[in-house]
């Protein structure tokens, strides 16, 4: 190595140490200054995380479940039907394979099955708080007690849409955990989950609050706190504790693709899980409140068309007649902005404030209609037990002859004989004649039988005009189309030409 590339690195690393040594005066300055807080000592932190799972772990129970055998009828007792043409023929007409059969049918015992999961003590009085999961549709749910004492569960109540339960046992004297406030958590907070992998009584995990607000189809509401404090099989229904020893969620799920921790965790917040536990403890059920719309967040296609902000409120796609909402007069694209006075953010925020509220009683919601701002009324009424049932719908012919667009439309005048064919109500607009599979307009939910009242804004009448709207605005931003389906509802859709 020559003498001037020893100098020249050497100038290298010294200008590197450096700009690190200005980096951590300037740093140090602006602490000094109160502008960065403090960086808590490990074993500050160590201390920390101590005393929380102390203090937490005499709450902190095993639950154990068995689901007793029972007999199993099998799909299809009589399976000569079924069997491949060959046998058939070569049994014939034998009378024992009939007896065979049936025998089969008979039924068989499906074995015991044993479950494991967690969860925590909310009322002195022998309340714990878990996962519906872990405790749903069991013949015998025991406790576990942090003093190795062993109870039998003396009732179970539970709520499938959230998968929060409630589990009762026969003693007083119990210790509490603190419920704290899930809204008022920060994506970086620390956070320990304490509970039960794989059976291993008592074990504390720390991590810390990696999202909030998430959504991936675990349950029907769906508002999840992720983190990455490793939560395994076993740990359902266990808490999520901040450092302040409170608890901010139930551990109940986790993304992988391993089957087991993969660095993201789900936990149902307490802002949800307390008010459901108040219901079932009260009143063993929980009742809903229910306006009747679908709705679904603004992104950046929908606040192009209607001159919104990203993730402003929540857009009112359609409205079910008759509900809360219709009689209140909200209609297909206007923007909720607040309801009872809570901001709206996003669906979720607007499906939990109105969920939460007193069924029968008036609430004001503020709304945005073509940039204007004005107030509703909206009465609660009770949500439907069967709301998210799957419904089907009677399939409509498709008069032939037809062309579909680039959108995936077959789109005709509507006439007093198309009316009266698909079952429409309406007087005056185009009937969607044909959808194309796949397409654009199939994709967000159009059917034949639906009706285009307007197409860019503008009401249509003819096909010229559709088409014009069309090809205005299809391979562009996309194409507002206001519609009403066959059963009266209104909505709207944006599509864009493929």
């Amino acid at each position: 190595m020559s003498t001037g590339t020893s100098i020249r690195q050497n100038l290298m690393v010294f200008m590197a140490g450096g700009a690190l040594m200005v980096g951590a005066m300037t740093w140090s300055q602006r602490h000094e200054a109160g502008a960065i807080p403090p960086a808590p000592k490990a074993d500050e932190l160590s201390a920390a995380f101590r005393t929380v799972a102390a203090e937490a772990m005499p709450s902190i129970v095993s639950i154990e479940t068995v689901t007793r055998s029972r007999q199993v009828q099998n799909r299809n007792p009589q399976l000569n039907d079924e069997l491949p043409a060959p046998l058939r023929e070569f049994f014939g007409n034998d009378p024992r394979l009939d007896d065979m059969l049936r025998n089969r049918g008979r039924g068989r015992a499906a074995p015991q099955r044993r479950g494991m999961g967690s969860g925590f003590i909310i009322d002195a009085n022998g309340i714990i708080l878990t996962n519906n999961h872990v405790v749903n549709g069991a013949d015998e749910v025991k406790v576990r007690l942090h003093d190795g004492r062993e109870l039998l569960a003396t009732e179970v109540k539970t709520d499938p849409r959230t998968d929060v339960a409630i589990v009762r046992v026969d003693a007083t004297g119990l210790k509490p955990l603190r419920m704290g406030d899930s809204h008022a958590t920060q994506v970086g907070d620390w956070v320990l989950a304490i509970g039960s992998p794989f059976g291993l009584d008592m074990s504390v995990t720390a991590g810390i609050i990696s999202a909030k607000g998430r959504s991936n189809r675990i349950t029907e509401r769906a508002d999840f706190l992720q983190t990455d404090a490793a939560i395994n099989p076993g740990n359902s229904g266990g808490p999520l504790i901040n450092l302040r020893g409170e608890v901010i969620g139930i551990n109940t799920a986790i993304a992988t693709e391993s089957g087991g921790y993969d660095g993201i965790g789900f936990a149902i917040p307490t802002h949800i899980a307390s008010w459901v536990s108040q219901k079932l403890i009260a009143h063993g059920e929980v009742t809903r409140g229910y306006i009747g719309t679908k709705i679904q967040s603004v992104d950046a296609d929908v606040a192009k068309q209607f001159n919104l902000k990203v993730r402003e409120g929540a857009l009112v796609r359609s409205v079910l007649p008759n509900s809360p909402a219709a009689q209140a007069g909200l209609e297909p694209g206007d923007l909720i902005l607040k309801f009872n006075d809570h901001p709206i953010n996003d669906p979720t925020s607007l499906q939990g404030t109105v969920e939460q509220l007193a069924i029968g009683k008036p609430y004001p919601m503020l709304i945005s209609r073509n940039g204007k701002q004005q107030t509703l009324t909206v009465t609660i009424a009770e949500m439907p037990k069967n709301l998210t049932a799957a419904s089907s719908d009677e399939e409509v012919q498709t008069p032939s002859g037809a062309k579909s667009d680039s959108l995936g439309l077959e789109v005709r005048p509507l006439t007093k004989d198309l009316a009266r064919q698909f079952g429409i109500n309406a007087t005056t607009g185009l009937v969607i004649s044909g959808v194309q599979e796949g397409s654009p307009a199939q994709v967000s939910g159009l059917k034949a039988g639906d009706v285009i009242e307007k197409a860019g804004g503008q009401p249509v009448t003819s096909v010229e005009e559709y088409e014009k709207a069309r090809d205005q605005f299809a391979k562009g931003d996309g194409l507002v189309l206001n519609v009403r389906s066959s059963d009266g509802r209104k909505f709207f859709v944006v599509l864009k030409a493929e």
